[in-house]
């Protein structure tokens, strides 16, 4: 080989060698806020809002290796992010551990069935955030309901069942979160199996998620009426009675 090509190289290749590592630190040092990994999972075996279980359950790498990212995000990182950024993080961190839990322990005809001996699917420690190992329960109640009161999220977070708010398609962003909970909450209320109106009765029948989380909706609105009216098309009024529906929790599984 010519002399001079050998000096070219071993004067070249060392900067290659830094340049390519240091772009490699900067890309793993930030955090990828297209959720892109969670992104194909969710393009790949979420359908109308039906999961491709048996197929996640086959290949869960994608799956795996997203919450392997989200895992590593410290705490004094996830708070120099926009409140949207936080909060479709955790939205998302809730879904994509839901699918976890529902890949591992499938086939199951209902996610009440995994873990019945040791409290339930939403205490078991299986999130990793911030360093610690924190139940369903914990992500929802004491740290997104507490810091982000926005009564949207309850139809944004799902439970893998039929009875729970669609599951999307597509991963939560910061920059359209507010666009993607009010299609959320518009989509879910406006679903006639979950909630509908009895005019001729004055009664309004409601998904028991307006019961089980009335107060946000009453903290939001004043009252769980005054929440769901526009949704409804302002037909209902304060002289309504509510009645809950049935919830099915039959898992939300793509047959």
């Amino acid at each position: 080989m010519n002399k001079y090509l050998i000096l070219l190289l071993l004067t070249v290749l060392p900067f290659q060698v830094l340049t390519d590592e240091s772009t490699a630190v900067t890309t793993q040092g930030a955090f990828d806020q297209s959720h892109s990994l969670y992104s194909s999972v969710l393009g790949k075996y979420v359908k109308d809002g039906s999961v491709d279980y048996r197929g996640l359950k086959s290949n869960p790498d994608d799956l795996k290796n997203y919450l392997s990212q989200t895992s590593t995000i410290t705490k004094g990182e996830f708070d120099k992010w926009t409140q949207g950024q936080q909060l479709a993080f955790l939205i998302n961190v809730y879904n994509a551990e839901t699918l976890d839990l529902v890949q591992e322990n499938y086939p199951v005809a209902s996610i009440k069935d995994i873990a019945k001996d040791s409290g339930g699917p939403w205490e078991q420690p299986i999130v990793r955030l911030f360093g610690k190992k924190i139940t369903l329960n914990a992500l929802e109640n004491e740290i997104i309901r507490k810091n982000y009161p926005d009564p949207r999220i309850h139809f944004a977070l799902v439970c893998a069942a039929i009875g729970c708010p669609v599951l999307t398609n597509k991963p939560y962003l910061g920059p359209s979160l507010n666009s993607q909970l009010e299609m959320q909450t518009r989509n879910f209320i406006s679903d006639s199996n979950k909630n509908y109106i009895d005019t001729a009765n004055k009664t309004l029948h409601l998904s028991p998620i307006f019961d089980w989380f009335k107060d946000d909706f009453v903290s939001e609105s004043g009252s769980v009426i005054a929440f769901v009216n526009p949704y409804m098309g302002g037909n209902t009024g304060s002289d309504f009675k509510i009645e809950y529906t049935n919830y099915d929790w039959t898992l939300n599984d793509l047959q």
